[in-house]
């Protein structure tokens, strides 16, 4: 399948920093794509680029199978800043419907989709208030439905959750499911790792600038497994050291062990059950994209301020 976005080798300078060094990246078609990194990563110079805020110094930026054009491709996409980007004192109302007509709609269309969206996400009150008198949660809601009525190919979500409380998260996070499953293309940026592997197909982790990891979720924890297994028994004290694995901890009814070297997980097995043990459960430990995250960025890290020194 072709990808809806391939950024190629793009690059962009500042006068003492590389904000983004030759990144490179495809997003396919009908996926929800994480893009990930600490702050100063160089996620928001990214992010700005494929919106045409800002123009790489180099590289490639090819939306849908052709160069992108920012003045004639934004209205395949909605962005959704981690800023509040609202006019304060307009209300609601006529501010979705003057930001949609600036997307392209109709006034009768855009009434129609905000109507539409206001009433799926308990909104039909609001369309009076002004800006100003909404709530962080509400004012969150209403970035939402103004960054997704135009029913964009390309939907850039930069911190989606912050400020909702865990209905009205569910309720979003419902939508961005409903809204992939229907073809548009999503790129989820967060510090919260555990929304990333509830939400996210792939994502691309950067760091100072550049490219650190690239893949699915499931392939990145299979690629920094550690042979982690736990084992849930009623026997835990006859479990000890032994040439095939070791103990890490106990907790409860459960201990987690690491196979050495030369071994594999049937081996454990066998020998738990070879020494009377009643198994209740017995799951191999995959890393967190949390531990994966911190355990990438802080090598990446300390490599630079050692070539620095040199």
């Amino acid at each position: 399948m072709d990808p809806l976005l391939s950024l190629q080798h793009l690059k962009k300078y500042y006068a003492t920093q590389k904000a983004v060094d030759d990144i490179s990246f495809d997003i396919q078609k009908g996926s929800i794509f994480g893009l990930l990194g600490p702050n100063g990563a160089g996620k928001t110079t990214l992010l700005r680029m494929i919106t045409g805020i800002f123009y790489p110094d180099e590289g490639n930026i090819i939306l849908d199978g052709q160069p992108f054009r920012p003045a004639e491709d934004i209205s395949k996409i909605g962005y959704m800043p981690e800023e509040r980007g609202m006019y304060k004192k307009m209300k609601i109302g006529e501010q979705a419907l003057y930001l949609a007509q600036l997307k392209g709609l109709s006034k009768s269309e855009a009434t129609e989709k905000i109507k539409y969206w206001f009433q799926k996400l308990e909104m039909e009150s609001w369309w009076n208030k002004k800006v100003e008198d909404l709530s962080k949660g509400m004012s969150q809601k209403l970035q939402f439905v103004i960054t997704v009525l135009h029913e964009p190919r390309l939907i850039i979500l930069d911190e989606p959750f912050s400020g909702l409380d865990p209905v009205n998260a569910n309720l979003i996070k419902d939508e961005i499911f409903g809204l992939a499953k229907k073809g548009s293309t999503i790129i989820f940026s967060t510090h919260r790792m555990e929304q990333v592997e509830e939400i996210c197909d792939q994502i691309v982790l950067v760091n100072l600038g550049k490219k650190i990891l690239d893949g699915t979720v499931n392939e990145i924890k299979q690629q920094f497994k550690e042979n982690i297994f736990s084992i849930e028994t009623d026997k835990i004290e006859s479990i000890s050291d032994n040439p095939i694995f070791s103990i890490l901890k106990k907790e409860g009814q459960k201990v987690y062990v690491k196979i050495n070297e030369g071994n594999d997980s049937n081996k454990v097995l066998a020998h738990l059950i070879n020494n009377n043990n009643r198994i209740i459960a017995y799951n191999e430990v995959l890393p967190s994209l949390n531990e994966i995250f911190i355990k990438l960025v802080e090598t990446t890290n300390a490599t630079t301020r050692a070539f620095q020194n040199i």
